[in-house]
Order: structure tokens, then sequence, then C-alpha cells
């Protein structure tokens, strides 16, 4: 097997059980140092460490699969995807779509698989694990009776990666247009061969049930709106008033179908294509509930100077429409921007509106978006629930 040697005195992360491994912090590569493969990785003594995916285009250079000394095969991609599946184990009584491997946090870094009902969905996002593509298909086939199991490998993370986009059939049918899904007595429909991400975003859902805890009798607007999920959580709650927007027509048009395949009141709810930063700027009600939940702005580490004058101009905006004693739901699901860093950009806000604001709840991740506590960088999604007292 290829061997990774580091420099004298880098083994010290890996050691503590982080993943990834920077060009810099490599000595040599014995073995084909232009080619992605599973590699050892060993200290400056020859002392092995652990074993992962070596691809020679990215700047992590290393991804780690296992601290032990054990063959990266079906039988290793079979433990590791059981693993996974029983720790979801536990939601299937409230739905039948969620994420059954978060990358880094259930240790298979660059691998992504979201389940919609009968249908699984897979990112391979680093050439290394685009490289054992075959043996995690096989392994999800034989786990996991599904009808199919479709490719949506595409965004910024393959390109840097040396990886253009791939996107199709990998085993099964072909899915339909759209696969519908229930999420705690609602239900969806979900696009996974167009929708953003791989057509829904799983990782707000114990965020939208609290939004549903919180809306009765309130006028809610939820910007970037998507295909409407927050808004049907918010009608589910007993909203007065709800309305949704988005700059994506074919977005909007899908929400209003979930509001209609639901049976809600057409009295009730609202839908306006319009760029949600010129609406906000420009908005002349008043709220009790804003939601905002944003797409990346900090696709790049250098992106997050330019990211955080985005959102502090989101968020001073939904500040200045809130009511006093209204609620503000505001999310950043960029890594590159920190919950430290994302708090005081919202804290910055507060201030320039010239509102006095409570934080009630932090908010994040739902359990099958796992976390490694070795990988902090994993945890992407920060939100903040808070009150507006004047």
């Amino acid at each position: 097997m290829p061997k990774v040697y580091l420099k004298k005195g880098r083994e010290a992360p890996i050691v503590r059980g982080h993943p990834w491994i920077f060009s810099g912090a490599i000595e040599k590569v014995d073995g084909d140092p232009a080619a992605p493969s599973v590699n050892d990785v060993l200290d400056s003594r020859g002392n092995w460490l652990a074993r992962g995916l070596y691809n020679p285009k990215s700047q992590i250079r290393v991804r780690l699969l296992t601290w032990k000394d054990e063959e990266i095969d079906r039988p290793f991609f079979r433990r590791r995807l059981s693993q996974a599946a029983a720790l979801r184990e536990q939601l299937r009584s409230t739905t039948n779509a969620y994420r059954l491997v978060n990358g880094e946090g259930d240790f298979l870094p660059g691998l992504v698989v979201d389940r919609y009902d009968d249908f699984l969905v897979c990112q391979f996002i680093t050439a290394g694990m685009d490289h054992l593509k075959g043996i995690v298909i096989d392994s999800l086939s034989s786990l996991f009776p599904v009808k199919g199991i479709y490719e949506r490998s595409e965004g910024g993370a393959r390109e840097e990666e040396g990886l253009s986009p791939s996107q199709g059939v990998l085993s099964g049918e072909e899915p339909p247009e759209l696969i519908p899904i229930e999420e705690n007595g609602l239900k969806f429909l979900v696009d996974i061969r167009n929708g953003q991400k791989t057509g829904f975003f799983l990782d707000q859902r114990d965020n939208r049930l609290l939004v549903s805890s919180l809306a009765r009798d309130k006028t809610v607007l939820n910007c970037f709106a998507y295909t409407g999920a927050f808004a049907a959580y918010a009608h589910k709650g007993g909203a007065k008033q709800v309305l949704s927007v988005d700059s994506s027509k074919s977005a909007l048009e899908l929400a209003e179908q979930v509001f209609n395949f639901n049976g809600f009141s057409s009295e009730h709810g609202d839908f306006l294509r319009r760029d949600v930063f010129s609406y906000l700027k420009a908005c002349p009600d008043h709220f009790d509930l804003v939601i905002l939940d944003p797409p990346s702005l900090a696709h790049r580490r250098r992106d997050v100077d330019a990211a955080s004058g985005g959102y502090k101009f989101l968020n001073l905006h939904a500040l200045r429409v809130l009511k006093p004693g209204g609620l503000l739901l505001t999310f950043s699901c960029s890594q590159h921007i920190s919950f430290d860093l994302f708090q005081k950009i919202v804290f910055g806000a507060a201030v320039d509106s010239g509102r006095k604001v409570q934080i009630l709840k932090r908010l994040g991740h739902p359990i099958d978006h796992p976390v490694s506590l070795h990988h902090p960088e994993g945890e992407y999604l920060k939100g903040l629930l808070l009150n507006i007292l004047e």
C-alpha cells in the first residue's frame, strides 16, 4: 500500500483523531504521488498512524478513514454504514427522509448519503471517495433494499478536488420527478434530480419543529423559503399568516404544491418571488416571527468578509421589520463562519438596529447530521432564536 510520511512533529493532530492532513504536513509519498488512492500514514520515524484517502490535487492531501490496521474493503464499508444506519433508526417513527451518512461525522469523509423513502441520494465529494464509488454502492445496495440509488455529486468542494460534476442513476430505478416524503405528520415533495443539495434541507428538521411550536396566532415572514418547509410547519403550528419569499420561481411553485398537498387554506399563505435582500430593505410591513435561512454566503475561506457583510445586512433588516416582542430565527450554513463569528455579526446588526435582543436558544444540526468531536469544522449549521424586547 502506498505510504505518506509526515514531517517531524506534525503527527499530533492525527494521533488526537483529526481526519485531515494538509499538504504542508507531508514530507514525502512512497508510491504514485499523482493518483488518488488508499494510503497508510506514517510519522517521520516510520511509525504507522492511520489509513486514509489520498488526493494529490487537494490542499487536504489525506482524509483519514481509520486509526486501525484494517482493510478498506466491502466489509469495512458495511460496518461503517450499518453503524450509521443504527444511529438513525430512532428517526424512522417520525420521518422517512433523513441523512444516512454525514461525511466526517460518520467517519466516512467525502461521502454524503440522504434517504428519501425508497431512494438514496449520494454525494461523492472527494477524489478518494469517488475512487471507491463501486465498493460504496455495492455496500449500500446490499444493506438497504431501496428502489434506486442516485448520484448528485457537484459543487465547489468537488471542484477543489479536481473532479467534474457527476449525476445520474447508480443502481436500480430512475427516481420519479417528485418523491413524496413525510416528516412529523407533514408531507413534502422532493426533487432529488434538480433541487438544492440533494433536494431537501434535512438538516433543518428540528428547527422546523421549533417553528411549529412558536407560530400560533403569529404573522410569519419566511425568507429564502425554497420549497416552503418552514412555512408548512408554521401553518401546522397555527400561524395567522405566512409570507414566503424566494427568488426561485420553480421553488415557490413547488412550495404552493406542498401547501395544497397538506390541505392548508390559501387564505393563510402567500408566496412572493423576490430577491430577499431587496425585499427586506424595502419591506413596509412588520411581523411577529421572521425566519432567515439563506444559502451559504461563504463557500471559501476568502469569502468570509463579504459573507459577514451579507449576514449583517439580512439580520439588520430582519430586526427592523419585527414587532416588539417578536422572534427571529436566523441561520448560517457557511462552514467558514464560526458560531462565535456569526453571533458577533448578529450582535452588530442588533446594535445598528437600535433593538434590545435576547438569545433564547442556540440552534444546530439534528441527530442524523452528527459532528465528530475530533473534527469541529463539521459543525456547519449555526442558528439563533432571538427575542426582540423593544
